[in-house]
């Protein structure tokens, strides 16, 4: 999906998710640059973004500067649980991030849940899935431009 195209309506819903984002928690966090999840993260903080890298499997590595941490519970409050796991994951992963109190889950492109978005629509936490939130950001700069 190169070429991102959202309905106005939705437009403003993302516009107005990050708008209301200062810190992030990367979920699936790599410290491999030719991984989506660097690339994206190294994305976020070049625009501001307080991102937090979270994997167990790094923990205690530091990524782009950040020290990764093992899990949510880890970390201080954040508005936003960025998700670069696989959809089987997200349902456990929406029920952390509600415990958590954020504002948001977003699941990047190529995840989907049903449960997970089942329970973030009954707890009212903002919910995306399946779209990437460097090419949703990189689309609402260029809109404002």
């Amino acid at each position: 999906m190169d070429q991102l195209e959202l309905n106005p309506l939705e437009k403003r819903r993302l516009a107005r998710i990050l708008s209301q984002t200062k810190s992030i928690a990367l979920i699936g966090a790599s410290n491999r640059p030719e991984r989506a999840s660097y690339d994206v993260m190294q994305y976020l903080l070049t625009h501001g973004f307080d991102v937090h890298p979270v994997n167990p499997q790094l923990a205690g590595a530091v990524i782009l500067g950040k020290t990764c941490v093992s899990s949510l519970e880890e970390l201080e409050q954040v508005d936003l649980i960025n998700v670069f796991r696989r959809g089987e994951f997200a349902a456990q992963i929406t029920l952390e991030a509600i415990a958590h109190n954020a504002q948001c889950l977003w699941l990047q492109e190529g995840v989907t849940s049903t449960v997970a978005a089942e329970s973030a629509r009954e707890e009212e936490l903002d919910y995306v899935e399946d779209i990437c939130i460097k090419k949703v950001h990189k689309l609402l700069m260029h809109s404002a431009n």
